[in-house]
């Protein structure tokens, strides 16, 4: 296990099972039309300019969050992104506690995306 999954408390399976992508690797997996994309700001963030085909599932309202995160395909990565990449990586690690085999995070968020 590495210095940093024992500082911030996750085993090393949970960390290889999320990646962060840089904005450009990340718009690249994200041009398949079947890809789940995530937005896990406020209903607000969303709504003052999101990426295409994301679907917003509020981190901040755990009840929903699970509820619509258990509607989605476990075996299919998930592609997450906050403003600035805090939320999704809290939202990355429910996601694999909740049985999810890969999720790929943008590094820096929305803030980097342009």
């Amino acid at each position: 296990m590495s210095f940093l999954a024992k500082l911030f408390g996750f085993q090393k399976d949970v960390s290889d099972k999320i990646e962060i992508l840089d904005p450009k690797a990340y718009s690249q997996a994200i041009t398949d039309k079947k890809v789940q994309l995530v937005d896990v700001r406020t209903e607000e963030e969303f709504i003052s300019g999101h990426i295409d085909k994301a679907v917003n599932i509020d981190i901040f309202n755990a009840t929903n969050f699970i509820k619509a995160c258990e509607k989605m395909d476990k075996d299919k990565p998930v592609y997450l992104y906050c403003r600035s990449g805090a939320r999704s990586q809290k939202a990355a690690r429910k996601l694999i506690d909740m049985g999810f085999e890969k999720v790929y995070d943008l590094k820096g968020g929305f803030m980097r995306w342009k």
